[in-house]
This record gives structure tokens, C-alpha cells and sequence, in this order.
């Protein structure tokens, strides 16, 4: 476990990196990052060496936070209305990726174990929240939670020359609209 004032650097390069990531792509100088941190780069090196390591750590913590808030939705919402805001989360998350595809593919050992990671965290989070609307009748059964996941990210791609923010919303959206076809038969 890291001292105090070590997590507490962990805590803000994270967040400074998620921030620059989304703003700029994974390719955002790393200087950028440890200013927003308030750290200096020696810090941000002594903790991810590598810029793989960074966004690998970052890409972590996002599917960690991703893959909570399924329960935290499933406790205080009704099933069809928790799914859907869980997809609306998943959804920010998959569209502030810019240029992550790339360095996922890009054969690096860093990201190797991140599609297990992905899959083993939001896959069961999302299964359990089909079952939920399923089982409430709110959608129709069958539906395979990596099938979705790969349906939502590939609706948040825009089209060339598309700057609109809220299409992968409104994709989304749509997509959910068809899954409630033949709920409850």
C-alpha cells in the first residue's frame, strides 16, 4: 500500500491523465499531465515509467468505476431506468477514448491483459442488469452483455466529420428502444 502522499499523487496523475486523455488523445504530452497533477514529471515517471503504463492505470480505474456504478444503479432505480443510466455512463466512457483503440492494438505487453480485465469487471456488471430488466419485463431476453458492449462503443464512433457530442446518446437510446421489442412475451 502507498504512503499517504504517495496515493494521494497516484490519485491526482490519474485524474489529470483521464482529463488530458479525454481532451487531447493518449498521445498528450506527459508534461501536460503532471502540471495538471501539480506534480513534476519525475513524480509521474517514478510512478508509470511508461506512457503505457499510464493509460493503462487510468483505463483500469475507469472500468473499476464503470463496472460499480451497476449495483449502485441496480439499489436506487428500477431495473429498465438503472440499465439505461448505466448506459448513458458507459457510453461518456467508451467516447472519451480518443486514440485508446490504437494503443490497445498497438501490441504492447502493458495492455495485453486489458480486454480480460474489461471483459471479466463491466461484462457480469452489465449482465446483471439485463437479467434485472429481463426478469421486470422491461426488455426482451437474450440479450449478451459483450454483445452490447461492443454495439454501444461502435455507435459512439462519429462519422467523418461529425462534431455532435450527443449522437452516441441518442444511438444509444435507440439501441435500448429495440431491446424493449417483444419484453415480457
Amino acid at each position: 500500500m502507498p504512503r499517504v502522499d504517495a496515493q494521494r499523487n497516484i490519485d491526482a496523475l490519474l485524474a489529470a491523465a483521464k482529463e488530458e486523455f479525454a481532451a487531447q488523445g493518449v498521445d498528450v504530452n506527459v508534461r501536460a499531465i503532471a502540471a495538471r497533477a501539480g506534480v513534476g514529471t519525475a513524480t509521474l515517471y517514478r510512478h508509470y515509467p511508461l506512457r503505457s503504463d499510464l493509460i493503462s492505470a487510468v483505463f483500469r480505474r475507469e472500468i473499476d468505476e464503470v463496472a460499480a456504478a451497476a449495483p449502485m444503479l441496480a439499489e436506487t432505480h428500477p431495473p429498465l431506468e438503472a440499465l439505461e443510466l448505466w448506459l448513458q455512463r458507459y457510453t461518456a466512457f467508451v467516447a472519451t477514448k480518443q486514440g485508446l483503440a490504437a494503443a490497445l492494438h498497438s501490441g504492447d505487453p502493458a495492455f495485453s491483459a486489458l480486454p480480460v480485465y474489461f471483459e471479466g469487471q463491466v461484462g457480469p456488471a452489465l449482465q446483471k442488469l439485463l437479467e434485472s430488466a429481463e426478469s421486470a419485463g422491461a426488455i426482451r431476453g437474450g440479450v449478451d452483455a459483450l454483445d452490447l458492449l461492443g454495439a454501444v462503443a461502435n455507435l459512439s464512433i462519429p462519422p467523418p466529420g461529425s462534431r455532435d457530442p450527443a449522437r452516441a446518446y441518442r444511438m444509444v437510446a435507440l439501441l435500448l428502444d429495440g431491446m424493449r421489442f417483444g419484453a415480457g412475451a
